[in-house]
């Protein structure tokens, strides 16, 4: 059966008073046997792309997508969630890797 949902779109950081907030610790658990892939790379070197790519080939084959989306640029992606196989793929690059 063909999955036919649109993507949840939403932020697991943000700029606040105190600095920079996240959640990102809150992508994946191991123990319950997530995988997380956390891509690494400076400015430009695709890894918002590789994220959108992931997203639009597994859209209608793996239920529920989650869409994380960059807190200083909402066209870019920080992270894909699949839920229905346990895998997740973060931006690890700075300001996000305090919290991993």
């Amino acid at each position: 059966m063909e999955n036919n949902r649109k993507p949840l779109h939403f932020f697991l950081g943000a700029n606040t008073p105190q600095g920079f907030v996240s959640r990102f610790d809150q992508l994946a658990n191991p123990a319950e046997g997530w995988r997380e892939f956390v891509l690494k790379g400076g400015p430009g070197t695709g890894k918002s792309s590789l994220m959108r790519k992931v997203a639009e080939h597994t859209a209608g084959r793996c239920g529920q997508i989650e869409l994380i989306h960059c807190s200083s640029d909402v066209d870019s992606l920080d992270g894909v969630i699949l839920p229905e196989i346990k895998t997740s793929i973060a931006d690890g690059t700075s300001p996000h890797v305090s919290a991993m």
